[in-house]
């Protein structure tokens, strides 16, 4: 086994920082040591493999993505990265563990399903994955296999208030969802978006030629999120079981889950780096076609509204717990453009899981978060969140060498052509300057980036089975 030593960089965990040494002995950390330590007089740095000067620099754990889609069938079409391409994209960003979804249509076994999406990402990834599974048609034979999930090492579900006729779940199947996840210890996850009041809205404004992609986030006003937001916190309430809301773009809606935690719910929230940074009007409402590469659900709210403000205050407060990607890339050119004449057709997706832990560093830079926060959001609770702690989003003895030397000296450009590995045609961050670059990172030991070049490989990253939540109140 290879042995390596992380030298001179100030590591930085959720709970705070220090300045040490990290020592890794083949795929775990062996221990974090002060620097300059020596056992029994001897120079560790002379005694391992290799040695990386992280000198001016902060080590942190390796990032875990806690929503992402490849492959992702949506809209006549498939999300643009491949797990092979996505899961290279992640590492380029320091991201070390995704977590996808796997998916179950009405009509299909929940359990054939999970056994494509392993089809679909085995002998490909380049880092960990783990899923979580959506559960599209809620009936006696996929509330058994919920058990079964379990036991495979899925422990959260995915269900929609949105998108009739797709995934859409009605209350009472909530309901006997959330029963069920209550009595197994399942985490639900939830699109909350009014669905049908959605599909009104969309063919009105269609029928008055409001065509553009500028509509899409008209169409769904942040009445309809935290509406929905609402109702699922009280059929989790009325259940006792654990709450995760996806994507959470309205500050209406994060209010509605600060309110349940304040009562001491165990109701949690993620928000997306789209819903800090980027805006109806301007993104959405650029000219021509051009706002289709914004197109997401839920959508960017309006910037004059105060959204993305509140979200930024909801990470500090803890109101807001993670920050994902909900990756889902679409390509323009035959993709996106499927909306042309007709917003409601545009594949919904933004791609950003290569960008994630830049953009939120960002947020460090601008002194709207700490540099331990960063972390927290970033990896720290993600993999507590979701029964992958003492493994995955720490620097500590023990847990797997997933490790992300960043350079707060250093700069990156994002944009095609520059910082952008993901299998698209553009990038919905184009333009964006960062004040700090990921230079190092190790998956399980092995360097999958160092040097501005990839030398990971397909095949590297493997399966892990979570356990059960590791967050609740």
């Amino acid at each position: 086994m290879t042995t390596t030593l992380i030298t001179g960089g100030t590591v930085v965990n959720a709970t705070g920082r220090a300045r040490a040494d990290v020592l890794v002995d083949g795929e775990t950390i062996a221990a974090l040591v002060a620097p300059g330590f020596t056992a029994l007089g001897a120079d560790l740095a002379a005694g391992v493999d290799r040695v990386i000067d992280a000198t001016g620099k902060y080590v942190i754990p390796g990032g875990v993505d806690a929503h992402t889609h490849m492959e992702l069938p949506f809209g006549g079409t498939f999300a643009s990265d491949t797990f092979e391409t996505g899961t290279a994209a992640a590492a380029w960003g320091g991201t070390t563990t995704i977590i996808d979804f796997a998916v179950q249509r009405q009509g299909e076994r929940v359990l054939d399903g999970l056994a494509a999406w392993h089809e679909k990402a085995a002998g490909r990834c380049a880092i960990d994955y783990a899923f979580h599974q959506i559960v599209g048609g809620v009936d006696d034979d996929s509330l058994k296999a919920m058990d079964e999930l379990v036991t495979e090492g899925v422990t959260s579900i995915k269900l929609f208030m949105a998108y009739p006729g797709v995934f859409y779940s009605t209350d009472d199947q909530i309901l006997r969802a959330m029963q069920k996840a209550a009595d197994n210890g399942s985490v639900v996850m939830m699109h909350a978006e009014n669905g049908p009041a959605i599909d009104t809205l969309v063919a009105q404004h269609l029928a008055r030629g409001e065509t553009s992609p500028y509509f899409h986030g008209v169409s769904r006003p942040w009445q309809l999120e935290e509406e929905a937001t609402h109702r699922a916190i009280m059929l989790a309430d009325l259940t006792g079981a654990p709450l995760y809301v996806v994507h959470v773009s309205a500050k209406q809606a994060i209010a509605q889950v600060a309110a349940a935690r304040n009562l001491g719910k165990n109701v949690f929230a993620e928000t997306c780096p789209q819903y800090l940074y980027l805006s109806l009007e301007e993104q959405l409402g650029a000219p021509g076609f051009e706002g289709a590469k914004w197109v997401c659900s839920t959508p960017l709210r309006s910037r004059a509204e105060g959204h993305q403000e509140e979200l930024w205050r909801a990470l500090r407060t803890n109101d807001a717990q993670v920050v994902s990607t909900d990756h889902c890339p679409f390509c323009m050119k035959d993709q996106k453009e499927l909306g042309l004449g007709d917003f409601s057709k545009i594949p919904n997706g933004i791609g950003g899981v290569e960008h994630r832990m830049d953009l939120l560093y960002q947020g460090v830079v601008d002194g709207r978060i700490s540099l331990e926060r960063w972390v927290e959001l970033c990896c720290t609770t993600p993999a507590r969140m979701f029964g992958l702690h003492g493994t995955k989003g720490v620097l500590a003895p023990g847990a797997d060498a997933d490790v992300v030397v960043y350079d707060p000296a250093g700069r990156t450009s994002i944009g095609l052509g520059k910082t952008h590995h993901m299998n698209m045609d553009h990038s919905a961050w184009e333009g964006f300057e960062i004040d700090g670059h990921v230079d190092t990172v190790l998956s399980r030991g092995t360097v999958v980036i160092d040097g501005g070049q990839f030398h990971g490989r397909a095949g590297h990253g493997r399966y892990v089975p979570r356990g059960l939540s590791q967050y609740l109140l």
